[in-house]
């Protein structure tokens, strides 16, 4: 048994995943797990560079962060930093910074890598639950990978294409005007154009999205009246009762988001630009499918991502394929 910590820095938050795995077993057992919206990919978009304020916010979590990780006796770290972290020219600045808190130096992984490891993670729990072959989507911050496989990966790509980084380049107004999210959608459009050259979706038996866009959207369908990884987690939701949320998540002002109870302060402002990708990703995996002849009628919601493809990856070194 090994204690490992998990740390996945993203353009819009900072998490952490402290768990037990078992290398006989293959089991990983959560011990805890927290989220911290930092946006350390405000503006990056625009400027190429971490703002200084950006820095000092993700900084004061990773504090927190080392703080739990010696309370809980960890026995080995792997801190993994995803799109915001691949795209600018002061990427060292932040390196330093997490080498002088936490004594290790953090990774800053590929597109490829990034796919790869949320695919473990998500498939390890809903393997036995749902037909494979599967198409993994993780909308993040800064990028959105599309991973198909079955029981290994067949195919994966990087779409430069977020919440935070789509709200920045089109969501001006409050809400978004039609022709903002026109915009939009025409972006996300062109990147699936891209991607879908190098995944082979069609094959997916099953669609299973990730991360806390996703998540939201989830929440919303559910109708939850607080936020509950629990109930979100391998839930199964209908495709066209997943579109309506979008749709509504979309259209709301930020007041009206603000006010939804399972709503988290940190995705106020991103979720409406995550929703509409959400939904455009959806339809277009969806008409890839169909034209197998199979009918994607729903999507499967998973707490489980890239955090526990880490930590399995932190307690087997070198090895980035999961479980035993």
């Amino acid at each position: 048994m090994t204690r490992v910590a998990a740390i996945d820095c993203g353009t819009n938050s900072i998490r952490l995943l402290i768990a037990d795995v078992d290398h006989v077993a293959g089991v990983l057992t959560e011990v805890f797990r927290t989220m911290t919206v930092v946006r350390l990919g405000e503006g990056v978009d625009r400027t190429g560079t971490f703002s200084a304020e950006a820095l000092e916010r993700t900084f004061v979590a990773v504090d927190e962060y080392a703080n739990a990780c010696r309370d809980y006796q960890v026995e080995a770290i792997r801190f993994v930093a995803t799109s915001a972290t691949r795209d600018v020219a002061n990427r060292e600045v932040f390196i330093e910074g997490v080498r002088q808190r936490l004594g290790i130096d953090l990774e800053v992984i590929s597109g490829v890598e990034e796919a790869q490891l949320s695919f473990r993670g998500a498939t390890h729990s809903l393997a036995t639950k749902h037909p494979g072959p599967y198409v993994v989507v993780d909308l993040g911050g800064g990028s959105t990978e599309i991973v198909v496989g079955d029981s290994d990966v067949v195919a994966a790509f990087s779409m430069d294409v977020g919440c935070v980084r789509m709200t920045e380049r089109h969501c001006r107004s409050n809400p978004p005007t039609a022709a903002e999210m026109a915009s939009l959608t025409s972006d996300v459009q062109a990147a699936l154009d891209d991607a879908l050259v190098h995944v082979p979706v069609r094959q997916a038996r099953t669609l299973i999205g990730l991360a806390g866009s996703i998540t939201t959207v989830t929440a919303h369908t559910l109708g939850l009246q607080e936020y509950d990884p629990v109930a979100i987690h391998q839930t199964e939701t209908p495709i066209d009762a997943t579109m309506q949320a979008c749709a509504e998540l979309a259209s709301m002002t930020r007041a009206e988001r603000a006010q939804l109870p399972y709503m988290h302060p940190g995705r106020v402002d991103v979720i409406g630009a995550g929703a509409l990708v959400w939904a455009e990703v959806i339809t277009r995996i969806r008409d890839e499918v169909a034209t197998t002849g199979y009918e994607l009628r729903s999507v499967v919601t998973s707490e489980h991502d890239i955090l526990d493809g880490v930590a399995w990856s932190a307690a087997n070194p070198g090895r980035i394929e999961g479980p035993p």
